[in-house]
């Protein structure tokens, strides 16, 4: 009996590897942008379905680390060289006007595209035999990527490293009213005023037309050059996306509606599991008797390169707090480094906000920060510079966790203020507390939920059932325009038509009437 016992669960084991096997799936993942957070992001979701027993091929400007195992990277550096200079420049979006800040990023989004499709690394893998059971391509202004799809005959997912866009959202068709849904440049909540409307409505219009009549078609270009055998025309294949998975979650924004092939999984980059620190950094906060404040500008924008007078004032404020100060700064010589102040090149940012004696967080408000921020019950000061990063801490202080300093009016006292004021207050905490509350009740994990939609929209050979009947619907069709002219239009013709039934037939019987009045009149006799 017990040899039987012990038969019957090796060939259970056995199964299970032979189902693990059978179920096992090929994946091409592309991460153009030489952005570290949005790599965090892409590289996390690659990870995960490694460990899920997947083989993944690995596209990036950033080598791994070390290898892991069912991951096969493919770094591709040229794209670090040719973000340099808008890397350096991205003080300079502070005083640009948003409608050039939309222009450059644009036209950043072109360079990066065909950076990667021309490099030779990338050439050799799309003349491969290699196939693939989907392609997974970040979207961040590179839709000419999508057509690695179609070249290796698999379905296309993608993935918006911050939120719903206009780039994502038509991919598979997700509605985005303009009088509830802003747009992610702007710092408009859900309920916006007749103002905020009319200027929401502009901007998406702006955008719409330029994306159309400019953008989309310098892409169109590029994907017919470097992909010259796909038969599918460039607007049906980004039409065609299978899924689309969003770094976002509603306890983080606000409801808006989504196509069923558009998941949330917000967080998915996030530890769940604090590591320990390093020796000194663990010394370092474990000494500080009244808290620690962690100061990071993101992966982007470099501290180092802050002008003189607002690096001045930065240690000024940080020097006159009585907590100590985690500074990502990343020249090793910073004149002038107050003693209460550390700093260093990297920091892992997750496990510190983790720490019980983190008080609160000095960002630039990417997404990824602050939803990290929230995720671990921090309240945060913010000194935005570009991008979401406006509507990021506009929510922050709308939902009272959050304080903005804008760069250009930041100051030593401004500074020193901000931070006294979201530490000292106690319903900031617990407001960002609550947030976080809400936003860990989830019944898995956002990276869990996007092995999962991967490998539904996989097994099921690119689930079409998910897509929208809006893919195949023009713009007057869409919005019903057609309809609602021929409907509306004809009730108002009938209405007109019958309104000048009854002008005529009162007419007719005021006329009746008056002939009437005159022949029964008395005739008056003249002289």
């Amino acid at each position: 009996m017990t040899c039987l016992r012990h038969r019957t669960g090796f060939i259970g084991v056995l199964m299970l590897g032979l189902l693990s096997c059978a179920t096992a799936y090929n994946y091409l993942v592309i991460l153009p942008t030489a952005a570290r957070s949005h790599y965090n992001v892409g590289s996390a979701l690659a990870k995960g379905l490694a460990n899920a027993g997947h083989q993944v091929t690995l596209v990036s400007p950033f080598p791994l680390k070390k290898p892991i195992q069912n991951i096969h990277d493919v770094p591709v550096p040229a794209i670090l060289n040719g973000m340099k200079k808008n890397m350096d420049s991205l003080l300079d979006l502070v005083k640009t006007p948003i409608v050039e800040q939309i222009l450059n990023f644009y036209r950043m989004g072109m360079m990066l595209t065909e950076t990667l499709l021309e490099d030779p690394i990338i050439q050799n893998l799309r003349q491969s035999n290699q196939t693939y059971d989907a392609v997974i391509s970040e979207i961040f202004l590179n839709e000419a990527h999508f057509g690695f799809a179609e070249h290796f005959g698999a379905p296309l997912i993608a993935f918006g490293t911050f939120g719903a866009t206009t780039w994502n959202t038509d991919l598979v068709g997700s509605p985005s009213p303009p009088s509830y849904v802003p747009h992610a440049l702007l710092k408009f909540s859900d309920r916006m005023s007749l103002v905020e409307r009319v200027a929401n409505l502009a901007f998406l219009t702006y955008e719409q037309i330029f994306m159309s009549l400019y953008y989309l078609p310098q892409q169109e270009a590029l994907y017919k050059k470097y992909f010259p055998d796909n038969k599918q025309d460039f607007y049906d294949m980004r039409k065609n996306t299978a899924l689309v998975l969003l770094n976002q979650h509603v306890s983080l924004s606000f409801p808006r509606p989504y196509s069923p092939n558009m998941i949330e999984v917000g967080g998915m980059h996030i530890n769940r599991k604090r590591q320990p620190l390093p020796a000194d950094i663990e010394a370092f906060i474990n000494g500080a008797e009244h808290g620690v404040i962690y100061f990071s500008m993101g992966s982007n924008l470099k501290s180092k390169t802050l002008p003189l007078d607002k690096r001045a004032e930065l240690l000024n404020a940080l020097r006159s707090l009585k907590q100590r100060v985690l500074w990502k700064f990343e020249d090793p010589n910073l004149p002038d480094k107050p003693p209460n102040v550390f700093i260093s090149d990297w920091f892992p940012q997750d496990d510190i906000l983790a720490h019980k004696k983190v008080l609160a967080f000095i960002t630039h408000g990417g997404l990824l920060s602050t939803t990290e921020s929230i995720y671990h019950g921090k309240p945060f000061v913010g000194i935005p510079i570009f991008g979401d990063q406006f509507l990021n801490m506009a929510r922050a202080e709308q939902n009272g966790y959050g304080v903005t300093i804008n760069y250009q009016d930041l100051t030593a006292a401004k500074l020193k203020a901000a931070v006294e004021r979201i530490v000292s207050d106690p319903e900031a905490t617990k407001k960002v507390r609550a947030m976080s509350a809400r936003f860990r009740d989830q019944h898995e994990t956002p990276l869990e939920r996007a092995v999962y939609w991967v490998e539904h929209v996989t097994r099921h050979k690119g689930a079409r059932y998910l897509r929208s009947a809006s893919q195949d619907l023009n713009f007057v069709q869409y919005h019903n325009l057609d309809a609602i002219f021929i409907l509306y239009g004809g009730l108002l013709f009938v209405l007109y038509v019958i309104f000048l039934l009854i002008r005529r037939a009162w007419y007719a019987l005021q006329e009746c009437f008056l002939g009437r009045q005159e022949t029964s009149k008395p005739k008056v006799k003249r002289n």
